[in-house]
């Protein structure tokens, strides 16, 4: 059921609460930002995730969607946010609480079932409101989003890295656990012996010892073949997860080296190896990420998982029907480096793909051309500080929801910023040693009165 709107109780036990009103600062730059958010647009928009009859009444949408920014904000996990929301007053002003509360107002399992009904539609939502939110505040200027840089990376998966070892161990024990639950009494589940083969498989490649860690590991293949026969033979018509389970380990059990479309984790079949020519990390296990930001400001317009690993230019297109749905028509150059060359984009929109000397560009595009690489601290911010680094969501979907709500959750951090930089630049004009002091004892503070300019 639709979430009800929160009523005052008018007993008088709220005379002896305290009102968050008399315990936050309105100069606060999270208050600044939850005054600034158009709160009712999510009710609309976010109508979906919730049945219109059936169930109870369910939990604000205000309280989820500040839960998910503070997630992404400041990189915790659900339990963790939880736990801060209880200490933090200003956490529970953004949420829309009247009062302090003093227990946390929802399990941590709530944000994920809302997540797995919160479709790609709702998390671009999440995302618009940050640009939108900005722009009544003043903090992004129209002529910030006229020319944007996009770029792709990967967005790595939650999972080891694969081996064959480890697949056809793995691969065993899901089997002999599905069969346990479905009472199949198989010949032998090989529970103790693929465990040691494990141990003196990893042992051996540590020593380099790699005859003796390839006998172990055909071991452990020809063990996930046995299982997978006595199975079809005990059962010969699977119900559709026993099935599905079956087909996986087959591909694993059959799939080479060299082959293409291979299963690299067996509970996230959907990551793909994808090689980006880095140095230190040759191969990464995950989906490729298309992201867009403003050349000035660094603001993001855009992120978008492309799962199938496709070429960089086939995925501009998608990339900038994004951008279109975040901003509008506001956009008029877009700038690429040299693999989306053949990208075949035809809009309104001007592409420009950087060339690697001078003289090839106009001078007044070219300084423009030259802002093409701030998309890469960009990246690096969203990976190391707003959890794209890792994405532990399920399925495609998940990949999906993580690469928006990661964008999301860094704009609402520079909303955040950029508040607070302009208290305390009123503040500097009316009493530059009162700041100055400020700063010294609040290092973490960045306040810059030029970029202000």
């Amino acid at each position: 059921m639709k979430p009800q709107q929160e009523l005052t109780s008018g007993y008088q036990a709220d005379f002896f609460r305290t009102e968050l009103s008399r315990m936050v600062n309105p100069k606060h730059p999270m208050v600044k930002v939850a005054a600034g958010m158009d709160w009712e647009a999510f009710e609309t928009a976010l109508e979906q995730t919730w049945h219109p009859e059936l169930g109870r009444p369910g939990v604000s949408t205000r309280l989820l969607v500040s839960l998910n920014y503070l997630k992404y904000v400041y990189d915790l996990s659900d339990e963790g946010v939880l736990e801060l929301w209880v200490e933090n007053p200003y956490w529970q002003h953004l949420s829309g609480m009247k009062f302090f509360e003093h227990q946390a107002p929802i399990e941590a399992s709530s944000l994920s079932r809302w997540r797995t009904r919160l479709a790609k539609v709702g998390a671009e939502k999440l995302l618009e409101e940050t640009i939108k939110a900005g722009l009544r505040m003043k903090l992004i200027q129209p002529r910030q989003l006229e020319r944007i840089n996009v770029d792709t990376t990967v967005q790595e998966k939650h999972v080891r890295f694969p081996t064959d070892s480890r697949l056809y161990d793995r691969a065993r024990t899901v089997l002999v656990s599905l069969a346990k639950r479905r009472r199949l009494k198989l010949r032998q589940s090989y529970e103790r012996v693929g465990k040691r083969l494990m141990l003196k498989q990893s042992r051996y490649a540590h020593a380099r010892q790699y005859k003796r860690a390839g006998k172990c590991g055909r071991h452990l293949k020809t063990l996930l073949g046995r299982v997978i026969r006595d199975i079809q033979r005990k059962c010969p018509e699977p119900d559709p997860k026993l099935k599905e389970e079956l087909k996986q380990a087959q591909r694993i059990y059959d799939q080479q080296r060299k082959d293409k479309g291979k299963v690299y984790s067996v509970h996230a079949p959907e990551v793909e190896c994808i090689s980006k020519g880095k140095a230190h990390k040759r191969y990464e296990f995950g989906v490729k990420v298309s992201v867009g930001t403003s050349s000035r400001g660094g603001w993001h317009v855009a992120a978008q998982a492309h799962p199938g690993n496709p070429y960089d230019g086939h995925t501009l297109k998608e990339t900038l029907e994004q951008v279109r749905r975040m901003v509008g028509e506001k956009v008029k150059q877009v700038f690429v480096d040299r693999g989306y060359r053949g990208h075949g984009y035809e809009g309104e929109m001007d592409v420009h793909v950087d060339k690697q000397r001078k003289g090839k560009t106009p001078k007044r595009l070219w300084k423009w051309m030259k802002r093409r690489a701030v998309v890469e601290p960009g990246i690096s911010h969203l990976k190391h500080g707003h959890r794209m680094n890792r994405n532990r969501l399920k399925g495609t979907q998940g990949d999906q929801l993580n690469a928006v709500l990661s964008a999301a959750g860094m704009n609402f951090r520079k909303l955040l910023r950029q508040a607070g930089k302009t208290w305390l630049y009123i503040r500097w004009m009316l009493n530059p040693a009162e700041i100055q002091l400020h700063i010294i004892f609040n290092p973490n503070t960045a306040f810059y009165p030029r970029s202000l300019n």
